[in-house]
């Protein structure tokens, strides 16, 4: 039986990371390829889990940590998506705080299943909204210089470093963040594409169809460093239930509790990594989302629906105590609510920041 050929894109908090496996997923169906995906997340009920179901691919999740802390919950929800219909291959998608991640998931892979799994290159999406800023060295970035540290790490760590979102970026930022990359990592892969808009995909294409080399030696990481970093982020997700007598348009809806949250993020000088803001009403889907002090919310999925009740997933990452961002998230919230003149009920509360990252398996030199 052949082997599943097994793909990482791995890439900081808002980098684009589903965006690109849906891109993907949706090419590599179009060549008559089976594809299962995999997503990950320190907590649950993940946006992305749902949004990529909802634009129909079989999706597996991993909540509760990142992948190489539950290397043995990688295997077996990949196990299940595969035991009824083979696919030709699996696409995964790790934590956005998460790195190590070819001496902790990628090699252990290799040596543990290795008659299942050809596993081809690491590619890691780099964001460019605090890449700018991080690369350059500067001092006010909105996370500290350990939150950083995890950043430059997962770059490092790369076979293919792909600066994500050019449609996004002028000509002369592009060519500063190339520059960037290739001095600062001199011999790597470097590419540039949108995953929103195609651009230079057919390139990662090829890149992930090539065949990695196994390290002589593993990246150094400082576990205390990466620990502090993933800890100055405060983690929440939650569930909200919204109903209204008069219909209300579910875009809307969420596009304004994102850009409402940024507002008030923004007020106590707390910087996002990350906002989503999930809406369903029946078959349909609308998505908003926020990736950085400095940008607009965005809705990245349109439903173009009138609804009078919907369920909201809201997913934050944000430099900021979770006790307070539970604050922010819950009273933004109810504002939103009674600005649309909708009812709402909060359910579901998850708010952390992430422990020790303690992985399952680490292959040495």
């Amino acid at each position: 039986m052949p082997r599943i050929r097994f793909l990482m894109l791995g890439g900081f908090l808002g980098a684009g990371k589903t965006t690109a496996i849906a891109r993907l997923a949706r090419h590599y169906v179009d060549q008559g390829k089976r594809v299962a995906i995999v997503t990950n997340d320190q907590a649950y009920d993940l946006v992305d889990t749902h949004s990529l179901r909802a634009q129909g691919f079989d999706v597996g999740e991993v909540p509760g940590a990142c992948f190489c802390c539950k290397f043995d919950d990688l295997i077996a929800t990949t196990g299940k998506l595969t035991a009824d219909s083979t696919p030709d291959i699996v696409l995964t998608e790790p934590v956005g705080s998460c790195t190590d991640l070819v001496a902790t998931v990628i090699e252990p892979l290799k040596h543990l299943h290795g008659d299942d799994y050809e596993v081809g290159p690491l590619a890691v999406l780099l964001k460019p909204e605090h890449g700018h800023k991080i690369l350059r060295g500067e001092q006010n970035v909105g996370f500290s210089p350990k939150a950083a540290y995890i950043f430059l790490k997962q770059i490092e760590e790369a076979d293919v470093v792909v600066l994500n979102k050019v449609d996004k970026l002028s000509a002369a930022e592009r060519e500063e963040l190339l520059r960037l990359v290739r001095e600062r990592f001199p011999g790597k892969q470097v590419l540039a594409a949108s995953a929103k808009q195609g651009a230079g995909f057919a390139e990662l294409v090829s890149a992930l169809a090539a065949a990695p080399q196994s390290p002589a030696s593993f990246m150094e990481v400082d576990y205390d460093v990466y620990a502090a970093g993933e800890a100055e982020l405060g983690w929440l997700n939650c569930q909200v239930k919204v109903s209204s007598q008069k219909a209300f348009l579910l875009d809307d809806l969420v596009l304004r509790i994102v850009s409402a949250l940024s507002e008030a993020l923004a007020a106590s000088d707390s910087e996002p990594a990350h906002l989503k803001v999930l809406g369903q009403s029946g078959a349909e889907t609308a998505i908003a989302n926020l990736v950085g002090s400095e940008a607009s919310a965005e809705l990245s999925l349109a439903s173009e629906i009138k609804a009078t009740a919907a369920e909201l997933i809201v997913n934050a990452r944000v430099a900021v105590d979770p006790a307070d961002l539970e604050t922010v998230v819950t009273r933004t919230v109810a504002e939103v609510a009674r600005e649309f003149g909708v009812a709402a009920e909060i359910a579901g509360m998850q708010r952390f920041r992430p422990g020790r990252p303690t992985p399952t398996h680490r292959m040495g030199a």
